[in-house]
């Protein structure tokens, strides 16, 4: 068997390659009419440059503009070359000013928009943070106060998008308001479970309010959701919904990849979510209980932070919480990683861990508990030399872990 590390590093870039949003929305749009109105497009979240490429690849000059709204980094070069594409930085995974600043951008565009053209919404992770509308009596330092609360609460994304849809204007569907009945197309990568676009970038392109908010809320929280605003979606305004890249497809993909190079694969049957420890616990158990070969887990864990956390994220937790079970395990190796190339505020996708992962890191002076203890995963990581760094994607469908038995 060749090196384990590069082989399950090769099978992960196969997965995210599966999903990639340049050429999912290329395909998407191969057999759009060559004729009809001309389209712009609004592209928001982490994939939304390399969506919006794909949309330049398919309609040429049958796209007149864009709007693309990601995080920084994430734009790809190539957009540079193309003068009616305009790029809006925002803040992710807290918004900022900027985040507000492409909301108002947002408005103006779709209400200067010429009334024969048609909307094409290109949709991806990200979204919620990276563009928002206030209502009036709330600002930007309460939006960011329930980010900052909701990352660190340990809550899943379909609960915490609940909470953003709930304080905005343009989220929960109530962006359809503002696209005038023109004809709408939304293409959207999922990063949520069952992939239901009232819930990605918290009802961006959706149809209406996701049905409650989640139970046992702070009473500040509630106090903000009275200054907010209490209108719904514009049900008149039709929308037509595709979603063209999800975490089935990402890990189908590397089941394959895994087949390819001569490995008994086995993918597990439901996404994963729930607390990060309990899944690096849950994950090497199985590995080590199951047959040689490849093991394929796909999902969200949670992970609730410390007042002052350090350095990483979810993955670099469930890499290192891992890590420490592999000890004495010569023959297992671990990959946890962000389809997005990018894991927490960090800019690294996530890990490979080995048996030999903590000696590295402790011969550098650092104790693994420690640096879970401190949600600092990162700094031991690095020191361990364990590090993944993609760089962007141009996707986004959630978090891949896999696993090699060797025999």
């Amino acid at each position: 068997m060749s090196d384990p590390r590069a082989l399950l590093l090769d099978i992960w870039q196969q997965a995210v390659a599966a999903v990639d949003g340049r050429a999912r929305v290329r395909e998407a749009l191969s057999q759009a009419e060559r004729g009809g109105q001309p389209w712009q497009a609004i592209a928001v979240g982490k994939a939304a440059g390399a969506m919006t490429l794909g949309a330049l690849d398919a309609l040429g000059s049958r796209l007149a503009s864009a709007l693309v709204i990601s995080k920084p980094g994430h734009f790809p070069a190539e957009l540079d070359s193309h003068p009616h594409v305009e790029q809006w930085a925002a803040g992710h995974p807290v918004p900022d000013e900027r985040s507000l600043a492409a909301g108002a951008r947002l408005l103006e565009v779709l209400g200067a928009m010429p009334r024969e053209c048609r909307v094409l919404l290109l949709i991806s992770g990200g979204s919620s943070s990276l563009v928002e509308v206030l209502p009036a009596r709330v600002g930007l330092a309460d939006l960011r106060r329930v980010s900052e609360w909701a990352l660190a609460s340990g809550r899943d994304i379909v609960a915490i998008n609940a909470i953003r849809q709930h304080l905005s204007l343009i989220k929960g569907g109530r962006l359809l308001a503002h696209l005038g009945g023109r004809e709408t197309l939304a293409l959207l990568i999922s990063d949520v479970p069952g992939d239901d676009p009232d819930v990605i970038g918290s009802g961006l392109a959706g149809s209406g309010m996701t049905e409650s908010l989640p139970a046992d809320l702070p009473s500040w929280l509630s106090d903000l959701f009275a200054r907010g605003d209490s209108s719904h979606s514009d049900r008149s305004q039709s929308v037509q919904r595709r979603v063209i890249a999800s975490l089935a497809n990402a890990l189908a993909a590397a089941e394959q990849a895994g087949r390819a190079a001569g490995l008994t694969t086995r993918k597990a049957e439901r996404r994963f979510d729930g607390e990060v420890i309990g899944l690096a616990t849950r994950f090497c158990h199985e590995l080590k209980m199951g047959a040689a070969g490849l093991a394929i887990w796909g999902g969200e864990s949670t992970l609730k932070l410390p007042a002052r956390p350090g350095r990483g994220g979810r993955n670099q937790h469930l890499a290192l919480a891992a890590a420490r079970l592999l000890v004495s395990h010569e023959e297992l190796t671990v990959l946890a990683a962000g389809s997005d190339g990018t894991d927490g505020p960090t800019a690294d996708a996530g890990a490979i861990v080995d048996s030999e992962t903590l000696e590295r890191g402790t011969l550098s002076g650092l104790d693994a508990d420690d640096c879970l203890a401190r949600a600092d995963s990162g700094a031991f990581l690095e020191a361990s030399g364990d590090l993944i760094h993609s760089g962007p994607t141009g996707t986004n469908v959630g978090d891949l872990v896999l696993g090699l038995k060797r025999v």
